[in-house]
């Protein structure tokens, strides 16, 4: 009987030292968790970002467009006004003022996107900063732990304390192994 409760007691040592490892091993998992977990935010607004520079440009491209159209109605309107053929400016003129009214609608919409894109990267600049920092905090922090799980395996070794000696002589004198 004595054999098999020094037997647990060495099993339940070996137990929590294990148990103090692998807790360690979670904090540094967790911290790499969470700095994929930054990343792939960050990656996110990157991309939405991105769409919204792509929008912009084609809204841009529309706004080109209806200026285009803008202009060409104006120069029809006055040539009809010039060859006295009312009829023909109030076709261009009715033409011509959904084509301002899109063109404004237009002009807010990119002022809008571009509010909304400037502060997004004021937004990712910021968090890119944040996220460059917690690398290396994270990077840091685990170069430190696995420093003081070297150093602690090593300085473990030179300190046993005396009642594991005694458990370790007791069940080697319960096996019959001699001292």
């Amino acid at each position: 009987m004595r054999n098999r409760f020094f037997d647990r007691v060495a099993t339940l040592l070996k137990a929590d030292a294990h148990g103090v490892v692998e807790s360690l091993e979670d904090r540094a998992l967790l911290l790499k968790q969470y700095v994929r977990e930054a990343e792939i935010d960050l990656s996110r607004k990157h991309a939405r970002l991105e769409a919204m520079r792509e929008e912009e440009k084609r809204l841009r491209e529309t706004l080109a467009r209806c200026e285009q159209e803008v202009r060409s109605l104006d120069e029809d309107v006055t040539l009809a006004l010039a060859g006295g053929k009312d009829d023909l400016a109030r076709f261009a003129i009715r033409r011509l003022i959904p084509r301002r009214n899109e063109l404004k609608a237009v002009r807010a919409l990119i002022e809008k996107r571009t509010a909304e894109a400037q502060a997004l990267t004021e937004k990712v600049t910021a968090q890119q900063a944040q996220l460059d920092a917690l690398r290396t905090r994270v990077r840091a922090e685990l170069a430190h732990e696995s420093e003081v799980n070297v150093s602690s395996a090593w300085s473990c070794e030179g300190a046993v304390a005396d009642e594991e000696v005694e458990i370790e002589l007791l069940r080697r004198q319960g096996e019959g192994v001699k001292p």
